[in-house]
């Protein structure tokens, strides 16, 4: 635990750092694109560049992680996205920022975490026992919620009075502390069985494949994937159309208070699980939190005050990291470890497609079809005006009202599901496969 607190210190301190230069590039996109317009394609492009190119890359990472050193690749990551945001700053200075500039930079950014999020989750694996693994993933979600809380306020206040250059600089500075962190410790090396030497090709699709069929093989798992895939969707939808529905120009006040409120929410829901282990049932837990979240967005969609949908918004990320610690325990003890790097990166994968699709399809979907919908005088807005705000833009408020009652809709289904129910009980842990296996090998030979 001592060695994962240092690990787990230096990667608060870089998400940070992370976050700032996020909160500050989407503001600087939705100036240069929003403004005057009220049309989303162009930011919703910018959350797309952020994860599209880690989910593409993930399962090939997450072969590469079980072959290397699992701190080497973290190491690579922090220091390539380092450079991507040096050369940022240097634009900036010279004056020579473009919108493609950061599609380009995110691209680079979130193909180098493909490599350092399944390689940080199979380290905790390695370095925390398991009935402390939902209380360290407690701590993980803990530092999203940390950077939520206070990014949205500091990067705010340091791009009114010092500018964007100063938001990148100490980007920089977070990602040297990362790598420093990393230097310093030594993460145990995991035992990996001796194979025919293939041609790395064969041997990467091979592994690849085995992933794939870890899950697919267990109809459990498999339906724990959809199950949160779809719940990713619903996150996708809200992370495009959130910032410009609080957008004001000239000004981060509104959408810095709602993300630091919502920030405050993860915090709580991380702190929980970092000092409990967990409910008994994890995969009821997830459905249960899951179903308050539709709750919250059907909510999130009618005519309240910013402030209303602050605390709906805190009540949404309260639950998310008690929904992700939970998923990711049942991952970290079911999966055996020679595995892990190349199932959770999959897992993510799947995981994460359907955010993408949300990603693709906001924009265009709000802009060109709700969008028209909401517009005042319409059929529409005239049946559904006295709940829902109408005008132009507020096609997300319509959004808002649809993801919700689906959310409910797949919670129900999922909750009538018993291989999705039993999968805790009817899979064996890890440490049972590895048990298994080796008596299984003693009893051939």
């Amino acid at each position: 635990m001592q060695t994962f607190f240092i690990v787990w210190i230096g990667q608060v301190i870089s998400l940070l750092g992370s976050k700032l230069t996020e909160f500050a590039l989407g503001f600087w996109i939705l100036e240069q694109t929003y403004q005057g317009t009220g049309r989303i394609t162009q930011f919703a492009l910018t959350i797309l560049f952020m994860y599209l190119p880690k989910v593409i890359i993930s399962p090939l990472a997450g072969v590469l992680v079980d072959r290397w050193n699992r701190r080497s690749a973290m190491i690579m990551s922090d220091l390539g996205t380092g450079i991507v945001t040096l050369v940022i700053l240097s634009l900036v200075v010279t004056d020579n920022l473009a919108v493609w500039h950061i599609y380009l930079a995110l691209t680079i950014s979130s193909s180098l975490n493909a490599f350092q999020q399944p390689a940080y989750i199979a380290a905790i694996a390695q370095l925390v026992p398991r009935n402390n693994l939902s209380r360290a993933n407690g701590m993980v979600q803990a530092s999203f919620a940390i950077a939520k809380i206070a990014a949205p306020a500091i990067a705010g206040l340091l791009m009114k009075f010092l500018g964007l250059e100063t938001i990148l600089l100490i980007d920089i500075a977070t990602f040297a502390i990362a790598i420093i962190s990393l230097v310093s410790v030594k993460i145990p090396k995991i035992k990996r069985f001796t194979k025919p030497k293939k041609r790395i090709v064969n041997q990467v699709i091979t592994d690849a494949i085995a992933g794939w069929n870890y899950i697919v093989l267990r109809p459990g798992l498999a339906r724990l994937v959809s199950f949160i895939a779809i719940s990713y969707f619903t996150m996708g939808m809200l992370e495009v159309v959130l910032w410009p529905l609080l957008y004001q120009p000239d000004s981060t006040e509104q959408l810095g208070f709602v993300l630091s409120v919502g920030g405050c929410g993860m915090l709580l829901g991380s702190v929980l699980m970092s000092i409990w282990s967990g409910p008994k049932n994890r995969v009821r837990a997830i459905i249960g939190f899951v179903g308050l979240q539709g709750v919250i967005i059907v909510l999130g969609g009618m005519k309240i005050s910013p402030f209303v949908l602050a605390i709906g918004i805190f009540g949404y990320l309260f639950s998310q990291p008690i929904i992700v610690s939970c998923n990711q325990a049942i991952w970290q003890s079911k999966v055996p470890s020679r595995l892990q790097g190349r199932v959770f990166a999959l897992q993510q994968t799947l995981e994460r497609s359907l955010a993408i699709c949300a990603y693709l399809f906001a924009g265009p979907l709000v802009d060109n079809v709700l969008n028209p919908l909401m517009a005042e005088g319409s059929a529409l807005a005239h049946i559904i005006g006295k709940f829902v705000n109408t005008g132009m833009g507020q096609g997300v408020t319509l959004l808002l009202v649809l993801l919700g009652i689906i959310n409910l809709m797949v919670v129900a289904i999922a909750y009538r599901e018993p291989r999705l129910r039993h999968l805790e009980t009817e899979l064996p842990d890890r440490n049972q496969f590895n048990q298994t296996n080796n008596h299984t090998k003693t009893t051939i030979a």
